[in-house]
């Protein structure tokens, strides 16, 4: 049996893109129902880095210090160790923001407390263990999405559906919208081993002869980012779990206390990393937003910011009209209009980032790894830390919230 539910608003897909549009659109009288597949939000490939960009919107919408009582780390200057030498490339701490720092949240920390929020809303839904499978289309619209719950098919019709669900997108696949592949030359393997807080550094970027160790700090334990070229998963694995460790330690000596917490490759999970943008991100009663409308590289973390944005640029140009009945379709491709510029930059700097410092550096096995000069520049100049640090913080083109509150 299949339920049918009436909406204003369905967006499909529960990461900080759905859930920051569903509360902002809610926040504006919208009827808006947001879908997630999963049953909680405990994905650990989902990532950590809220940067001060998104710290300004929870404090436009006077979240900032409650979000900020959750568990987390600051990061207030950016730096990385290449063999024995370390370099700092971002100074966070005097950026024009009312938090300037990185803080390191555990993604499902943030989207619980969005949700906690969103769930104080009359006008917000949230339907857990909830898959959309296909669109609802009439005359060339979209009209609402179907989906299975835990109780069967569901059919929802919606005024707006949106496209939020990752870069495996099930909406974008449905909708016929193409994508431009940028490419990306490496994977990532994601692993976590404990925290021993009298050993080691609060560095992200560790680098060893062909070895690149991103560690993250989740207060108890290390988040572990293993950067290999692409399609390299086989090979390293062919090469056994010894080997793999062995390589772990040799670029983040301080993991090795506790580098047997990797008991099998069960352990370590492959990340695909992928770059790509849709070509347009709208259709009639659909508009695309986050990951499904652009993948990002891990690079600089920016991603998870990038996809907030969207939703607050979404809220501003959309919600209003939705609510007051006068949304058209044209409406509709002003989302890619103001956003497609900042991803297009953000997704340069990040291609080039692979093809000037992570490439070289995963290439040379044989020698201690020299730092890149883009980056040897930039930590001999405090201004362009400075910079550095106010472009990957605060982004470029920075939205603020202007979506009204009913």
């Amino acid at each position: 049996m299949t339920t049918a539910v009436d909406t204003e608003c369905c967006i499909v897909g529960g990461g900080p893109a759905g859930m920051m549009a569903g509360y902002l659109f809610a926040r504006a009288g919208v009827k808006t129902l947001v879908l997630e597949k999963h049953g909680d939000f405990l994905r650990d490939f989902r990532g950590d880095t809220v940067h001060p960009s998104t710290l300004e919107i929870m404090y436009e919408l006077g979240l900032a210090e409650r979000l900020l009582k959750r568990p987390h780390q600051k990061i207030e200057r950016l730096g990385g160790n290449f063999g024995d030498t370390h370099l700092r490339i971002g100074d966070f701490t005097r950026i024009k923001a009312h938090y300037p720092f990185v803080v390191l949240m555990p993604q499902w920390d943030f989207l619980d407390f969005l949700s906690d929020e969103a769930k104080k809303l009359p006008s917000f839904s949230l339907a857990m263990n909830t898959e959309a499978t296909g669109l609802i289309e009439e005359n060339g619209r979209v009209v609402g999405v179907r989906a299975k719950g835990p109780d069967g098919g569901i059919e929802i019709r919606s005024k707006l559906t949106i496209g939020a669900d990752g870069r495996h997108s099930t909406v974008r696949e449905a909708s016929g919208l193409k994508v431009l592949d940028i490419g990306a030359p490496i994977d990532v393997f994601w692993f976590r081993v404990d925290r021993d807080p009298a050993l080691g550094e609060d560095v992200l970027f560790n680098a060893a002869a062909g070895r690149i160790v991103v560690t993250i700090n989740r207060g108890d334990y290390w988040q572990c980012a293993y950067v290999i070229a692409k399609d390299e998963a086989p090979r390293i694995r062919a090469a056994g779990l010894d080997a793999f460790r062995r390589s772990v330690v040799e670029a983040v000596p301080w993991l090795s206390s506790h580098i047997d917490q990797i008991a099998s490759f069960d352990d370590v999970k492959l990340l695909t990393v992928t770059v790509d943008r849709l070509e347009k991100w709208a259709r009639p009663g659909l508009v695309m937003i986050g990951d499904s409308a652009h993948a990002m590289s891990p690079v600089g973390g920016i991603g998870i910011n990038l996809a907030i944005q969207d939703a607050v640029a979404s809220a501003n140009l959309l919600a209003g009209r939705l609510a007051s009945g006068t949304l058209t379709d044209a409406d509709l491709e002003r989302v890619r209009e103001r956003r497609l510029w900042p991803t297009r930059i953000i997704q340069f700097v990040q291609v080039q980032a692979h093809r000037l410092i992570l490439t070289p550096l995963l290439n040379d096995k044989e020698r201690a790894p020299k730092p890149p000069l883009p980056i040897r520049i930039v930590s001999a100049v405090p201004w362009l830390q400075r910079r550095f640090a106010s472009w990957v913080g605060l982004g470029v083109r920075p939205e603020h919230v202007h979506s009204p509150r009913a």
